[in-house]
């Protein structure tokens, strides 16, 4: 239970609870391999996986210099470490956008219910703006202000992306 803050409401107190919780079974009902591709990348991007490398490719590259003669040189041409360090980068890159992908879509999701959560409250806004006009009317209160009409319609969402890519496209954007 998430302790009570001054000024937030307990439905946002119960909304973070519930979002928290829906974030927490989706992460345990991921395939296999998006929890792995996740562990590896947060590995990947970690101070530890530096430290190794550094360590790792250190040693390989002094050995084969000849400034560490405990070891044979065994990669004098350093081929190899090409190699390696080629393939390694291959399938973290893999990893990483294997990762991206999957936080692409739970931004999408977010973006789909922000959008839905808005067209809602937009919608109930409207409503309500025609309430008080009515409390208005039968108090004989006129509204003053001429923009009060503008919120008595409800937006249309598709007419709003059109305007958007219309804007976007004079604009030279895309």
């Amino acid at each position: 239970m998430i302790e009570p803050r001054q000024g937030m409401g307990a439905t946002l107190r119960q909304n973070i609870e519930d979002l928290t919780a829906r974030q927490r079974e989706d992460a345990l009902r991921a395939p296999l391999s998006d929890k792995v591709a996740d562990r590896i990348t947060r590995f990947t991007g970690s101070m530890t996986f530096v430290v190794l490398h550094l360590v790792l490719f250190g040693v390989w590259i002094s050995v084969n210099l000849g400034v560490l003669p405990v070891l044979p040189r065994f990669d004098p041409t350093f081929v190899a470490l090409a190699m390696v360090a080629s393939v390694e980068a291959i399938f973290l890159s893999t990893f990483v956008l294997i990762s991206q992908n999957r936080m692409a879509a739970v931004a999408d999701r977010r973006a789909d219910l922000d959008l839905h959560v808005n067209l809602l409250a937009e919608h109930e806004l409207t409503k309500l703006a025609g309430l008080v006009t009515r409390i208005a009317e039968k108090l004989d209160i006129r509204p003053d202000d001429p923009a009060f009409a503008e919120i008595h319609a409800d937006v249309e969402p598709v007419q709003v992306l059109d305007a958007l890519d219309e804007s976007r496209k004079e604009k030279g954007i895309d």
